[in-house]
């Protein structure tokens, strides 16, 4: 089995809905994602997936998100914008925009993992 991950960086607010305690009001953080590609053969020249395309991907989802209030843009207006829910979105996110690609690579997102604060993470493997 073959790995490859990429890594960015955002920054958003939220506040987490029926929690109680500090969360539940405005705040932001300095989010980092991690997403790792799965695959079980490399294509003629050797690679997995290009790193470019997945870097792609992932900006495109960062994009929606960075420098916004979560509780406002889609899903997050309905889902409540936790680190572990954040996860699966960026999960969905780059399993579609990677099968949408031509032609579809062979690959699957293994997991993501998305650091909330520099000690926190939450993790999203399917």
């Amino acid at each position: 089995m073959f790995e490859i991950s990429v890594e960015e960086t955002f920054a958003a607010g939220h506040a987490l809905r029926g929690y109680r305690g500090k969360c539940e009001n405005l705040h932001g953080h300095n989010y980092r994602v991690l997403v790792t590609i799965e695959g079980e053969e490399l294509n003629s020249i050797g690679l997995l997936v290009d790193f470019v395309d997945v870097k792609r991907v992932l900006h495109s989802a960062v994009e929606r998100l960075d420098h916004q209030f979560l509780n406002e843009v889609p899903p997050f207006d309905a889902r409540n914008p936790s680190a572990e829910n954040m996860a699966k979105y960026f999960y969905d996110e780059l399993s579609k925009g990677l099968a949408s690609q031509e032609p579809a690579a062979p690959v699957r997102v293994a997991a993501v993992k998305l650091w909330e604060t520099d000690t926190s993470t939450a993790t999203y493997r399917p």
